[in-house]
Formats: structure tokens, C-alpha cells, sequence
């Protein structure tokens, strides 16, 4: 069983900058692939970044490549999600996941592991 716990969410202006954490319990954490995804009120839950395992091959859409960057940290369990040039439209819950298969890393359906969320709101 893997657990997941965020930090780091909270409130900043248009074009700032905040990195999100996620602490991982479990002796597999660098086995698995990590992801990030964010869900807005009254929206599905939306792919925002993904690592694999060794060697760390990241994954973004569209909407956040050159803005976001996920990096792991596997002596620390933890991965990261830098996010910069922060707009109002990606204000959202951002939840942690955690994934026992190297594949698939896109739907959220692909993930094994959650996080409780944390909130990340951009004013205008």
C-alpha cells in the first residue's frame, strides 16, 4: 500500500509561480510512475504531468508544457511539480497519484494511488 500526502498548494496571482510536493510512503516508490492531475468545480479530473520510473521520462498536455515541470526525488520518496506563468484557468484541486504499472499516462483510471488534493487558486 502506497500513501500519498500533498503540500504546497495556496494562493498566488496571475504569472507567479508555486511547487507542489508529494511524500510517498512505501518502499516501491521509485518503481512507480507518478502523476499529477488537477480537477476545476464542475470539471472531470484533467492530466496535468506524469514521471516514469527510472529513467524519469515526463509526459505534460498541451495546456501546461513550458509551464509545469514534474521531477522525483526517489532517496526522498517525493515528487515535485514546479509550476510557472500561473493563469486563473489553472485554478483546481491537484491531486497526487501513483501508479504501479510503467504505461497508460494519461487516464487517471491508470493510477493505483491517491492523494487527499490540495488547492491551488490564481487570482486574476
Amino acid at each position: 500500500q502506497v500513501q500519498l500526502v500533498e503540500s504546497g498548494g495556496g494562493l498566488v496571482q496571475a504569472g507567479g509561480s508555486l511547487r507542489l510536493s508529494c511524500a510517498a510512503s512505501g518502499r516501491t516508490f521509485s518503481t512507480l510512475k507518478m502523476g499529477w492531475f488537477r480537477q476545476a468545480p464542475g470539471k472531470e479530473r484533467e492530466f496535468v504531468a506524469a514521471i516514469s520510473s527510472w529513467p524519469g521520462i515526463t509526459y505534460y498536455p498541451d495546456s501546461v508544457k513550458g509551464r509545469f515541470a514534474i521531477s522525483r526525488d526517489n532517496a526522498k520518496n517525493t515528487v515535485y511539480l514546479q509550476m510557472n506563468m500561473l493563469k486563473p484557468d489553472d485554478t483546481a484541486v491537484y491531486y497526487c497519484a501513483a501508479g504501479r504499472n510503467n504505461y497508460h499516462y494519461t487516464p487517471a483510471n491508470e493510477y493505483d494511488y491517491w492523494g487527499q488534493g490540495t488547492q491551488v487558486t490564481v487570482s486574476s
